[in-house]
């Protein structure tokens, strides 16, 4: 137990610093056109069209996937329930922690600045790719551990082993039909759509096949353990 804790820690601080990753680079290019992970644009765009910070966009939507999880298993869980919420509270937390860091709100960093020239512009780019692979490689980890979850990782592991038979890719895939209609919804009511982009792009095409190759390169001793996927 010990163990699977300290992986289940390295993993939502590494996935909050990947998901943070995304948001900020995509915010520090002008014009626009980076991105930020698939999930984070959509919340991030359904919190603005709420007026809500990070914290509670990512942990309000997490607790509306914690009920579509429900819905595809067939039975309400309310220890798998509270358990995205668990997991959802530190990581909500870490998300802004991490944002208010990498936009120079503490005194020991001055934030990522704007980006001038090719050279930053490329950095960001490099930084944006390295936030989804960051995030893949966390959803690997915390998924084989299966503590707890992320509602939306949740989502994708009921999809991966009920649905597709274990491909990583395709369940990830299948599970970004919630964020996009939250994406479309957070559009119709503020009429303009940020953080979507080149990264959003990358996110949409790799980051299942990240989680897939993590499984087997990254702590390989490390297996997926009581999956409950329904009945």
């Amino acid at each position: 137990m010990s163990q699977s804790l300290g992986f289940f820690a390295l993993s939502i601080v590494v996935n909050s610093v990947g998901n943070v990753l995304t948001l900020v680079t995509s915010a520090k290019i002008h014009p626009s056109f980076l991105g930020a992970a698939y999930w984070s644009a959509a919340e991030a765009n359904f919190g603005a069209a709420f007026h809500w910070n990070l914290f509670w966009a990512f942990l309000i939507l997490g607790f509306l996937t914690s009920v579509l999880n429900a819905v595809l298993i067939h039975h309400w869980d309310w220890k798998r329930v509270a358990g995205n919420m668990a997991f959802m509270v530190p990581f909500s937390a870490l998300i802004q922690v991490f944002a208010d860091f990498f936009n120079g709100k503490y005194a020991m960093f001055a934030g990522l600045p704007e980006a001038h020239g090719a050279g930053m512009v490329t950095l960001y780019v490099a930084l944006n790719f390295l936030g989804v692979a960051l995030i893949g490689t966390a959803i690997s980890i915390y998924q084989r551990v299966n503590l707890v979850l992320h509602p939306a990782d949740d989502l994708m592991q009921i999809l991966r082993f009920r649905y597709f038979k274990g491909d990583a890719a395709k369940a990830m895939w299948a599970s970004y039909i919630p964020p996009t209609l939250v994406a479309i919804v957070a559009l119709l009511i503020t009429h303009s759509f940020v953080n979507f982009g080149l990264g959003t792009v990358f996110a949409f095409l790799a980051q299942g096949g990240i989680t897939g190759i993590a499984d087997r390169l990254v702590f390989p001793k490390l297996h997926h353990q009581q999956v409950d996927v329904g009945k």
